[in-house]
């Protein structure tokens, strides 16, 4: 996602982290969040902006997936703009390209019609039906920092094989979620949380205990502003397995 003449570096990442601050607000319910299309507007670069929209990806649409807040027609236009302004290419690692179509995935929910998803996007090389390059490895250190890259995924909406390894590899999620807590590695930790946080509780490794694991996060871990979005996001995930077990669902 190299452009010249744009911004800055630093100035991406301070757009990343005020991005990821407002999706935290609204995960957090502060009373009438502006949507994305506001927060896009009245920053002071926009395509710094877009750059973040792009860089965030799925969790964009965290909110409106986790808390209800609407996603709406200004909102799906600025998400389609940063996906046309900072095109992928089918060059991008495996990871990158998963995540760029789970956002358009997503964009083409909310919008209904799926007009709003760029071209470049639908013809770029699905790689659902392909098996991960570190899932055949066989090596559980290697398969957990791989799903920690694509923590986005994480979400109630964009299901796919990439879940799928989540739930049938619960006890390596776990290994890896143990051992960055061991080495105080709590982005990863966050990140990886959310995988074991939206596996359902029924087969969730034994000896886990992911609500104390991201109480820990909270309290101690969580100083990044992305890193503590992952964290609600995780605290989010396992408050709605509780709900719907209370609801019998």
């Amino acid at each position: 996602m190299s452009h010249a003449g744009f911004a800055p570096p630093a100035d991406y990442a301070a757009a990343v982290d005020s991005l990821a601050g407002h999706v935290l607000d609204a995960l957090r319910n502060v009373k009438n969040p502006p949507g994305l299309a506001v927060h896009v507007a009245r920053a002071a670069d926009r395509q710094a902006a877009l750059a973040a929209v792009r860089v965030l990806g799925p969790d964009v649409f965290a909110p409106a997936l986790l808390t209800g807040i609407p996603f709406g027609p200004a909102d799906r236009e600025v998400a389609a703009e940063a996906l046309r302004v900072f095109p992928p290419s089918p060059d991008d690692p495996p990871e990158a390209i998963r995540l760029v179509r789970a956002t358009a995935t997503l964009l083409a929910r909310y919008d209904g019609t799926g007009a709003a998803v760029p071209g470049a996007i639908v013809a770029l090389p699905d790689p659902a039906g392909e098996p991960d390059p570190v899932e055949t490895e066989g090596d559980w250190r290697a398969w957990a920092l791989w799903m920690a890259r694509l923590s986005p995924l994480a979400l109630p909406g964009p299901a796919g094989p990439v879940s799928e390894q989540a739930a049938r590899r619960t006890l390596d999620l776990s290994r890896g979620l143990t051992r960055s807590m061991l080495r105080r590695d709590y982005p990863t930790a966050a990140r990886l949380a959310r995988w074991v946080a939206l596996v359902p509780s029924a087969v969730t490794a034994p000896g886990m205990d992911i609500t104390a694991v991201v109480t820990h996060l909270e309290l101690c871990g969580a100083t990044g502003v992305r890193t503590v979005v992952n964290t609600a996001i995780a605290r989010l995930l396992i408050a709605g397995h509780q709900e719907r077990k209370e609801h019998g669902t």
